[in-house]
C-alpha cells in the first residue's frame, strides 16, 4: 500500500482521530485517578488516626506508631475533629512537606494539570495531602507522604491506558478502514482510473460502466459513477461530431472553391440572360442568377460555421426598431399572412454588429414561420444587468425530439430538408456578443426564445427612475 495512497491516508487519519479522542479522554481521567489515588490515602489515614483514638488515654506505644505509619505509607497524620480535638500520629522528629495539596479547594482542571505534571517529574517530594474525613464528617485529614507511589501509580495507569488506546484504535481504526475501503476508496479509485483512462483516448476507451462503481445502488458514488458514464458518453458523441464537422469545413471549402469555379460560366450566361429584352426570358435569368448565389451563399455559410473560433464582430450603433422593419420586407417575404409585431422600449439603440444581430432574428423568424407560425411578437425591456429580447410565435411548438437537440448543429431539424444549424449559428453569434439564446417556453400555443444582450451594449435608452 503507496503511502500516499487515499487508503493509506484514511487508516492513517482514522487511527490519529481515534487517538485523539482518546487522549481528550485520558487526560481528566489521569486527574481523576490522582485524586482517587490520594483520597484513598486520606481514608487510610482516617483509619490509622481513630486507632489513636481507640488506644487507652489515646497515648500509642511508639512500635505501634511505626507500625501504622508505616502501613499506611504516611510520615505524618494528623486528624482534626469536629470538637477542636487534634489526634496527631507522628514520628518524634519533625517532618516538614515541601508541597500542601487540599483536596477540598483543588477541582477537575486543577488535578489534571498536576497529574500531567507528575508524570513527567522524577523527583521524590514530601507532600502534605488535605482532604474531608470520609469516615467522621465534619473531621478532616491532613497527611504528609513521599510523592514516588503516586508517580509510579500515575505512569503504571499512564501505560495501561495507552496499551489499551493503541488496542482500541487498531481494531476501530481496522474496522473503519476496511469499510471506508469498501464503500468510499476502492469507488473512488474506480472513477479515477476511468477518468484517466478516458482522458487518455477518448474516442477508444469505452464509458464507466457505473453498476461497477459501488457496492451500493443508490449512494453518492454510484450516483458519481452514474453522471460520469453519461458525462463521457455526452463528450464521445461530442468528439465524432466534431471530428465530422472537421471533415465537413474541410469538404466544403473544397465544394465552395470548386462550385465558383464551376458556376462563374453560368454566372456571366445567366448576366446575360437578364439582359435579353424578351421579359420571360430575363425573368429566367434573374431566377437563375439568385439560385447561383444562393447556392454560394448556403456554401459559405456552411463553411463559416464549421471554421473554429467566434465569428469577427464590426461593432456600431443602430437603431433596434429600423432592424425590425427591415425584417418585416425580408422575412415577410412569399408569407402575406404572417406578421410581425414589435414592443421596444422609445430610442433602444445597440452597439452590436447589425448583420449579425439581423442574421440572429432572421433565423428565429424564419425557423417560425416554416413551422407554421403566423404571427410572432418581438418584446424588449432592459433590466438591471442586461437586455432581454422576446421573439414569442403562435406555432404549434417544438416536437420533443427537437427539444432534446435544440441547439445542436446537424442533430435534428424541425422541418423536413432543414440541416439544424439556424439555432445553432444564432446561439454562437449571441455568445460572440457576450448574450445568451435560450428557449423559454414551447407548446400547443407557440414558442419563445429569449435573447439576451449586455447592458453596456445600449445606447440611446435610459430606464426610468422610480418614483422617490
Amino acid at each position: 500500500m503507496a503511502r500516499r495512497s487515499l487508503s493509506a491516508r484514511v487508516l492513517w487519519l482514522t487511527v490519529g482521530v481515534i487517538l485523539i479522542t482518546e487522549l481528550a479522554v485520558f487526560l481528566p481521567s489521569l486527574g481523576h485517578e490522582r485524586k482517587t489515588w490520594l483520597e484513598r490515602h486520606i481514608r487510610e489515614a482516617n483509619i490509622a488516626a481513630l486507632a489513636v483514638v481507640g488506644a487507652p488515654k489515646g497515648l500509642l506505644d511508639p512500635a505501634t506508631r511505626d507500625d501504622l505509619l508505616r502501613l499506611s505509607g504516611d510520615e505524618m497524620i494528623r486528624l482534626h475533629r469536629a470538637s477542636g480535638v487534634e489526634v496527631v500520629l507522628s514520628p518524634p522528629a519533625p517532618v516538614e512537606a515541601r508541597v500542601r495539596y487540599d483536596l477540598r479547594r483543588e477541582d477537575a482542571l486543577t488535578s489534571t494539570g498536576r497529574a500531567l505534571a507528575a508524570l513527567f517529574r522524577e523527583e521524590d517530594r514530601l507532600v502534605a495531602v488535605i482532604g474531608v474525613s470520609p469516615l467522621r464528617p465534619g473531621s478532616v485529614v491532613e497527611l504528609v507522604t513521599h510523592e514516588r507511589e503516586l508517580l509510579k501509580a500515575l505512569r503504571a495507569y499512564a501505560w495501561d491506558w495507552a496499551a489499551v488506546s493503541l488496542v482500541i484504535a487498531g481494531m476501530a481504526g481496522g474496522l473503519v478502514y476496511v469499510a471506508l475501503l469498501f464503500f468510499i476508496v476502492r469507488p473512488v479509485e474506480r472513477l479515477t482510473d476511468a477518468i484517466i483512462a478516458f482522458r487518455a483516448a477518448p474516442e477508444q476507451v469505452p464509458p464507466l460502466d457505473p453498476e461497477s462503481v459501488s457496492l451500493l445502488g443508490d449512494d453518492e458514488m454510484a450516483v458519481a459513477g452514474r453522471e460520469l458514464a453519461h458525462m463521457q458518453q455526452e463528450l464521445r458523441e461530442a468528439l465524432w461530431r466534431n471530428a465530422r464537422l472537421a471533415a465537413l469545413g474541410s469538404a466544403v471549402a473544397q465544394v465552395s472553391h470548386d462550385l465558383r469555379n464551376i458556376l462563374s460560366s453560368a454566372m456571366l450566361a445567366a448576366d446575360r440572360l437578364s439582359a435579353c429584352e424578351d421579359p420571360a426570358i430575363r425573368r429566367s435569368g434573374e431566377v437563375l442568377v439568385r439560385s447561383i448565389e444562393r447556392a454560394l451563399e448556403i456554401a459559405r455559410r456552411t463553411l463559416d460555421y464549421a471554421r473554429e473560433g467566434p465569428p469577427a464582430l464590426v461593432r456600431a450603433p443602430f437603431a433596434l426598431a429600423h432592424l425590425i422593419d427591415e425584417l418585416r420586407e425580408t422575412a415577410l417575404t412569399g408569407m402575406p399572412a404572417s406578421l410581425i409585431v414589435a414592443d421596444l422600449p422609445p430610442g433602444l439603440t445597440l452597439e452590436a454588429d447589425r448583420e449579425q444581430i439581423f442574421r440572429i432574428f432572421t433565423n428565429l423568424l424564419r425557423n417560425a414561420f416554416e413551422a407554421g407560425a403566423r404571427r410572432v411578437i418581438i418584446n424588449a425591456r432592459v433590466g438591471e444587468d442586461d437586455l432581454e429580447i422576446d421573439i414569442a410565435d403562435d406555432g404549434p411548438g417544438l416536437p420533443e425530439a427537437v427539444r432534446r437537440n435544440l441547439f445542436r448543429p446537424f442533430a435534428v431539424s424541425s422541418r423536413r430538408g432543414g440541416s439544424g444549424l439556424g439555432l445553432a449559428i444564432a446561439r454562437d453569434l449571441a455568445r460572440a456578443h457576450g448574450g445568451e439564446l435560450v428557449l423559454v417556453k414551447t407548446d400547443e400555443s407557440g414558442t419563445t426564445f429569449r435573447l439576451s444582450l449586455p447592458l453596456a451594449m445600449v445606447s440611446g435608452f435610459r430606464p426610468s427612475s422610480p418614483p422617490s
